[in-house]
């Protein structure tokens, strides 16, 4: 599912989405996975291309998706010069005593939802996409 030109909160699948973490980050995408669990797998990804504005922790649960203040949106446009397609903002659970405020900013947004396996497993089914961190016994 892509999500274009929203600048409000996000629609996620039906699902447990509680446990989330970021999977991958560099110059060109940005990987949030969710789960119930995240100690085996994950189901859920939101997969930022060209992030230019990120503020979020490593790690969160329980996260409250919304539209951007426009407070947050102006910060975003004088910290990067322009507007993005992309701006998603939510709260976040993240072990302290209050939640905290979460924002990313980015060119597109695409949401996979898909079993991603966090531990090598030789059985696995041809075409089952594993962790970026995971890697067979040999390798």
């Amino acid at each position: 599912m892509d999500v274009e030109r929203r600048h409000d909160g996000i629609q996620l699948p039906e699902g447990s989405w509680w446990d989330w973490d970021v999977v991958a980050w560099n110059a060109g995408q940005l990987r949030l996975a969710a789960g119930h669990d995240l100690t085996y797998h994950h189901g859920l990804e939101l997969v930022f291309d060209d992030p230019l504005f990120v503020s979020c922790p490593s790690s969160f649960q329980d996260p409250t998706f919304r539209a951007p203040s426009p407070d947050e949106l102006l910060k975003v446009t004088r910290r990067i010069g322009g507007e993005l397609p992309v701006v998603v903002a939510f709260e976040a659970d993240a072990g302290g005593w209050e939640p905290v405020p979460c924002l990313i900013a980015a060119e597109r947004l695409e949401i996979v939802q898909e079993t991603v396996l966090r531990y090598w497993r030789e059985d696995a089914a041809p075409g089952q996409r594993f962790a970026p961190w995971v890697r067979p016994p040999d390798q």
